[in-house]
């Protein structure tokens, strides 16, 4: 393995242990609460994740079929934290395990993004940016909801989940 593989994994593995942490925190409703009808729950946030991984890592990469329908992952939704725990579980257990069986040859076949084609090496860099983005929405949201309860997610805390 190399470096790049090496903090890839390390990057995957503390926005799985956060977005646990954050998820920790909150009840059924509050993660299926929108903060007004143009923006996302943090249960549309990991549905939209999950869809971005199965697509771009599942299909893409390890040939999984998988048919996507990226607007469904924004409408109005319900999930229960627990079912959420399980996809966000499911879908990093996913991204580690297809990252360990990389190697250099693998990092450079390409796949089609968003019309372009993106070597392997790219869309692991490209899914990482995207899932921090997520991430910082999921905090904000939690934070919001919590106020002075919220904990922050950058301490070590156990994971009750």
């Amino acid at each position: 393995m190399f470096d790049l593989q090496s903090l890839l994994l390390t990057r995957f593995q503390d926005i799985h242990k956060r977005m646990l942490l954050a998820l920790d925190q909150l009840d059924d409703e509050q993660v299926n609460w929108r903060p007004n009808a143009s923006s996302n729950s943090i249960a549309n946030l990991i549905i939209h994740i999950s869809g971005n991984i199965k697509e771009r890592i599942g299909d893409g990469m390890n040939h999984i079929p998988f048919t996507r329908d990226r607007d469904a992952e924004f409408e109005e939704l319900s999930r229960t934290k627990s079912e959420l725990v399980a996809i966000i579980n499911e879908i990093f257990t996913e991204l580690d395990g297809t990252l360990n069986t990389m190697d250099e040859e693998r990092f450079k076949l390409t796949q089609e993004v968003r019309g372009q084609q993106r070597s392997h090496l790219e869309t692991f860099i490209q899914t990482a940016t995207h899932l921090a983005e997520h991430l910082g929405q999921i905090l904000y949201i939690a934070k919001m909801l919590k106020d002075e309860q919220y904990i922050s997610t950058s301490t070590p805390k156990k994971i009750k989940s």
